[in-house]
C-alpha cells in the first residue's frame, strides 16, 4: 500500500466508524418524529414518512460533516477517542473505557439531578407555562416517555457528542492551538476551556428551535435554556478532554436517566 493509500485508509476508517456510531441516534430521532408528529405540523407538500426521512437526512449530513472535522482535528490536538484508536490500531475499546465508566455514569447522573434542581429554582423567573421539561412534551404519557427514551440515550448520548464534542469542540481546540502557535505539547488549558465553553453554549443554543415549537421564547426562557444545557455541555466537554470521547458519551446518556425517571413519575401521578 502506498503512503497516499495508507493515509486515505487511516482517515476513511475512523470517519466511517464515527459516522456509523452516530447513525442509530438519527434513526431513533426519525422514528420518534414519524410516530409523534401531528399532521397539522407537517409542511405543505410533504407526507409524514417523507418528513421524518428528510429530518433524518438533514441530521445525517450534519453528522457526516462533524465526523469529517473531528477525524481530522481530534488526533492533531490529542483529544482521545477509543473508537478512533480501535479503527486505526485495533486497541480494545471496552478494556480502555471500563475504568472510566463509574466516573462517567456518576457525573452524568449527578449532572442530570443538578439540572433538574436548577430548573425548579429558575422556574419562578420564567413567568410562563412550560412543557414538562423532564419529559419534553406537554401532554405526555408513559408510552410517549418510553418512545422518547431511545432519542435521549442514542441521539443525545452518542450523536450529539459526535456533533458537539468530536466535531465542534475538536475544531475549536484545533483553531485555538493554531492561533497560539501550535505548541509542541498540544493546546494549553486556556485553549481547551475556551473550546469547552463555546461548544457548551452552542449546545444550549441548539436546544432553542425545538423549544420554540412548544412555547413562545422570551429572554428569560432563552437564558435559562442556554444556561442549563451549557452546564451539561461543560461537564461533557471536560470528560472528553480529561478522559475520552466515549466517557463523555456515557455521561451524556447517564445524564438522561434522572430525566426519564422523573418523566415516568410525573405521568404516573394523577
Amino acid at each position: 500500500m502506498s503512503p497516499t493509500e495508507h493515509a486515505s485508509s487511516s482517515f476513511a476508517k475512523p470517519f466511517g466508524v464515527t459516522l456509523l456510531a452516530g447513525t442509530p441516534g438519527i434513526v431513533a430521532l426519525s422514528g420518534y418524529i414519524y410516530l409523534t408528529t401531528p399532521t397539522t405540523a407537517i409542511p405543505t407538500g410533504l407526507s409524514l414518512p417523507l418528513f421524518a426521512v428528510s429530518a433524518g437526512v438533514n441530521s445525517l449530513l450534519l453528522l457526516a460533516v462533524a465526523c469529517l472535522i473531528g477525524t481530522y482535528t481530534a488526533p492533531r490536538v490529542e483529544l482521545p477517542s477509543y473508537l478512533i484508536d480501535w479503527a486505526r490500531t485495533g486497541d480494545d475499546v471496552w478494556r480502555r473505557l471500563r475504568p472510566e465508566i463509574r466516573l462517567a455514569v456518576g457525573l452524568g447522573v449527578i449532572g442530570g439531578l443538578l439540572i433538574l434542581l436548577l430548573d425548579v429554582a429558575l422556574a419562578p423567573f420564567i413567568a410562563q407555562n412550560l412543557p414538562q421539561s423532564a419529559i419534553g412534551a406537554t401532554d405526555a404519557t408513559v408510552v410517549s416517555v418510553l418512545a422518547y427514551a431511545p432519542v435521549r440515550f442514542l441521539y443525545g448520548g452518542i450523536t450529539e457528542e459526535l456533533l458537539l464534542r468530536y466535531g465542534l469542540m475538536s475544531a475549536l481546540t484545533f483553531i485555538g492551538w493554531v492561533l497560539t502557535g501550535r505548541r509542541s505539547d498540544g493546546p494549553g488549558s486556556g485553549v481547551m476551556w475556551v473550546a469547552i465553553v463555546i461548544s457548551a453554549v452552542l449546545f444550549g443554543i441548539g436546544h432553542l428551535p425545538a423549544l420554540a415549537q412548544s412555547v413562545g421564547l422570551t429572554p428569560a426562557l432563552v437564558a435559562r435554556t442556554i444556561l442549563l444545557n451549557a452546564i451539561a455541555g461543560v461537564l461533557f466537554g471536560w470528560l472528553y478532554w480529561q478522559r475520552s470521547l466515549e466517557a463523555a458519551m456515557v455521561a451524556h446518556a447517564a445524564f438522561h436517566v434522572p430525566l426519564v425517571a422523573l418523566s415516568l413519575v410525573q405521568v404516573a401521578l394523577p
